[in-house]
């Protein structure tokens, strides 16, 4: 007899809070870890085998463990062919995504884990409650029953951007998913490329095409035309500011703006002062009234994520060579249209920002890859979990549409508003609550916040009969079936 908790998504969120829950939760809990792809552990973010693909946080805030600070650190060092680290350097999100993958294989080795942690390759279709009783059901005809279940289905892919006649989407020259594998691919290296978006995502890719020597011109475009801000060199000295932060969102812009001078003043680094930021930013959002996050999210934005989601200083090189040698180009506008002009051209016209003339302009591309973003408006969403959700009115998108309405303990509010005792959801998905969850050090927190609550609840149910389902082992990087 057990009581079982389901994690829909075996990324970073979905294992992190498996390794979490096991920690806190009592001896005769089962976690059912259910992944669709091959690989658990490692999720979009970090299952790219590209190894320039930095990560975007230095190494000594990437630990799993609160009261393990070093522990991705020490792992590193155990494993010197990831190279000679130090705390404040740039690893590639290949060795931090075989960090988490070696750490969901120890919890397997542990002593009655086997039973205790059940790994199932396959796609969630729907979640229905019946009689006190979850029922997941996945592909292939398969269903677990649980007392709760937690959707950490990370980010997806980014929508295009909305014209006239988009029936170029369906053509073999745009490229919808960045992290799709092959994307960049088997293209001529001569051959055009426009980037819609110009954050991490466009620069990851820019990498990408220029690591397989693309020698053909690169356009980034956004409606800003803004390029992801640079991470401090090495070690720097704290912001010492000590003033209160305003949760209005022009008093606290203007605060930020004087606090850097201030600190540019003393010779500290303006990242430092939106790092410090960062314990309070989920505070700050909260107390902000609707309509502040609401004009936030309309003309600060942009600038928000600039400076907060910065490159390591080895990638912004590479990209500001490319820019120098005028191979990549960062345009500011909006798409208004496709022409394919060739088999392998189209012509893209895009309005240019107001203060740049307002005027229609175009470029040749050969291949459009869509870099804008993960796709956050969840009540236009065709993932057939999400939809069975919201259609059974179990959930309900937030009103700034970035995600799923949830409470603090990350309980999903169903479409009455009524809070949930059985569904739960961590990551991305959570955005509209917690506005800051993206970045390992704030996953875990939530991760670690919501395994101790979870913990609680499941010790409070009485148990059941443990679930049949089939048991995944990892073999390498891959999941397979007994």
């Amino acid at each position: 007899m057990t009581r079982t908790l389901v994690i829909i998504g075996a990324g970073f969120s979905g294992t992190l809070l498996a390794l979490h829950v096991l920690r806190r939760a009592p001896a005769q809990t089962q976690v059912v870890l259910i992944e669709r792809s091959r690989r658990f552990g490692h999720g979009l973010a970090y299952g790219s085998g590209n190894p320039n693909h930095l990560l975007n946080v230095p190494v000594a805030r990437m630990s799993a463990f609160h009261d393990k600070p070093n522990d991705f650190l020490d792992w590193l060092h155990a494993h010197p062919a990831w190279g000679n680290s130090t705390p404040q350097c740039f690893v590639s999100r290949q060795a931090f995504g075989t960090y988490v993958r070696d750490l969901l294989k120890a919890e397997l080795r542990r002593p009655n884990n086997a039973s205790r942690l059940i790994l199932v390759r396959g796609e969630v279709q729907s979640v229905q409650a019946s009689g006190g009783v979850l029922s997941v059901r996945l592909d292939r005809a398969r269903t677990v029953n649980a007392d709760m279940a937690v959707l950490a289905t990370g980010n997806f892919p980014p929508e295009p951007p909305r014209v006239a006649d988009p029936s170029f989407y369906d053509g073999p020259l745009y490229r919808p998913d960045p992290w799709a594998p092959g994307v960049v691919e088997g293209l001529d290296p001569a051959t055009p490329v426009l980037l819609i978006g110009s954050g991490l995502t466009a620069i990851d890719t820019v990498i990408s095409l220029l690591d397989l020597g693309h020698i053909g011109p690169i356009t980034a475009l956004s409606r800003r035309g803004l390029l992801p801000l640079v991470h401090a060199e090495g070690s720097h000295r704290s912001w010492t500011g000590r003033a209160a932060f305003p949760s209005d969102a022009i008093a606290l812009l203007q605060f930020m703006r004087r606090a850097a001078r201030e600190a540019a003043g003393r010779g500290e680094a303006w990242q430092s002062v939106v790092d410090s930021l960062r314990p309070f930013t989920q505070d700050i959002w909260q107390s902000m009234p609707l309509r502040d996050r609401a004009a936030f999210l309309r003309h600060l934005r942009p600038w928000w994520d600039i400076h907060r989601h910065r490159m390591a200083p080895s990638v912004a090189r590479r990209i500001a060579a490319a820019q120098a040698d005028q191979q990549l180009r960062v345009r500011a506008g909006r798409i208004q249209s496709y022409h394919q002009v060739a088999p392998d051209r189209v012509e893209v016209h895009f309005r240019r920002r107001h203060r740049d003339g307002g005027a229609i302009d175009s470029l040749i591309a050969g291949h459009v890859i869509n870099c804008s973003g993960p796709t956050s408006d969840y009540a236009r969403t065709d993932d057939p979990l999400l939809r069975s959700i919201l259609d059974n009115e179990m959930a309900r998108p937030d009103v700034l549409r970035l995600g799923l309405d949830v409470t603090g303990t990350c309980a999903l509010r169903e479409a009455s508003g009524a809070i949930s005792r059985q569904l739960f959801a961590v990551g991305p998905i959570t955005k509209a609550m917690f506005w800051e969850m993206t970045a390992v050090p704030d996953l875990r927190r939530q991760c670690e916040a919501l395994a101790t609550h979870l913990a609680g609840l499941l010790g409070g149910l009485p148990p059941r009969a443990a679930p049949e389902v089939p048991v995944v082992t990892l073999v390498d990087d891959t999941a397979v079936v007994k």
